[in-house]
């Protein structure tokens, strides 16, 4: 069966429930002025540099810098890391393409590693076996904003001198044993792509907790120049000092996103209200049809980023999506696994390597999940799934 779910006629626009809704929060047009009538437009202006402010204080002090996306926040990762031809970088199968492609840009061998069946985060007890003596990295994703079993991951690369970058894209705000969620590695990287719990359409940021590599992560930002010292006033004039490219963000969308992260909290409150209503409402109907809903481990602090259900087969993840949809609600399956996509099969991608991932892509659903979600929309939802 394809994987994708059956057609069936779209109810009224009026009465569809999307899985995704942005929505303004805060201040966002009135920022987005502010920046127009201060006449800097382009990057590294007033509001990136509070957007960053804030961000580092979520991230414990370290360095962030903003980009114009998460996929090239882990492309400057991989600069930063020097990787080469003939490195290894190792990756969970089960993820968006830009966890492996920012490492394969540079000529790095993928590596795929199945993840776990409860959380879908990187299976650590596989990770020994995996890592030679060409291993550059480990790439760990923080799967729904549920944090992956650091400690393990992080002795594993410690003892083998690889670094460990955190795909953080769906964790920001999200904590384990009290302490955020991308602060582990040397390097982490965030997304503020409209599906995500703050957003600013397109966007993302590199967190650089390893000091020695910020001056720098700040030069690769700027296309390979010394731009950042020249505006602090550390030199006289800049130059091409290394390489680089253009991976600073607008200022537009740093002010849009400024009024978002002012209402962090108040977002993150409306995601966990939603998140727990789900899980308590159909719990029961889960329990009695054989359905896996999310798990959150015992020291993890969920960032809500979405939520799933895991159901029983492909085909009842099919039908489990056209009923939805035939009652106005949009859900949808997740990634495929790239061990399995065409290009990673070029990195020796087989069937079967990652048995897990390739189990999971089949049944997932993720239900419509969005901050300014109200109350009656998902009592939809919850209606809908529980008449399946």
């Amino acid at each position: 069966m394809k994987n994708t779910p059956e057609t069936v006629p779209k109810p009224d626009v009026e009465a569809w429930i999307p899985f995704n809704r942005p929505r303004v929060v805060g201040n966002e047009f009135a920022y987005i002025r502010d920046a127009v009538e201060r006449g800097r437009l382009s990057g590294d202006g007033a509001w990136t540099r509070k957007c960053e402010a804030v961000l580092s204080g979520e991230m414990e002090g370290a360095r962030v810098l903003l980009t114009t996306s998460c996929t090239h926040a882990l492309e400057m990762a991989a600069l930063l890391l020097d990787i080469r031809e003939g490195d290894e970088v190792i990756v969970p199968s089960f993820t968006f393409v830009s966890t492996a492609n920012a490492f394969a840009l540079r000529g790095a061998r993928i590596v795929f590693i199945d993840i776990q069946p409860d959380t879908f985060n990187l299976n650590e007890a596989l990770l020994p076996s995996l890592i030679t003596p060409r291993t550059k990295a480990v790439v760990p994703v923080h799967y729904g904003g549920v944090a992956c079993a650091i400690e393990p991951i992080l002795a594993a690369a410690e003892a083998a001198g690889v670094a460990v970058v955190e795909d953080n894209a769906h964790g920001l705000f999200g904590r384990y044993r009290g302490r955020p969620l991308g602060t582990f590695g040397a390097l982490s990287t965030l997304s503020f792509h409209e599906t995500k719990n703050v957003f600013c359409g397109e966007g993302g940021a590199l967190v650089v907790n390893d000091r020695d590599l910020i001056a720098r992560a700040e030069i690769l930002r700027e296309k390979g120049t010394d731009r950042s010292r020249f505006f602090r006033g550390e030199v006289d004039k800049y130059t091409w000092v290394d390489l680089g490219s253009s991976y600073v963000l607008s200022d537009m969308l740093a002010a849009f996103l400024f009024a978002q992260l002012e209402q962090r909290e108040r977002i993150q409150a409306a995601r966990q209200r939603l998140w727990h209503r789900y899980r308590d409402e159909v719990a029961d109907w889960a329990h009695a049809r054989g359905v896996q809903l999310p798990n959150v481990p015992e020291g993890s602090s969920s960032a809500h980023h979405l939520f799933h259900l895991l159901m029983t087969s492909l085909d009842e993840r099919q039908a489990m999506i056209a009923h939805l949809r035939s009652r106005g609600v949009q859900a949808i399956f997740h990634y495929v696994p790239l061990h399995r996509s065409a290009m990673g099969e070029k990195f020796g991608g087989r069937p079967g390597d990652c048995p897990v991932a390739e189990s999971v892509s089949d049944r997932i659903v993720r239900l419509p999940f969005y901050t300014s979600m109200s109350v009656s929309e998902q009592t939809r939802v919850i209606e809908a799934v529980r008449s399946f």
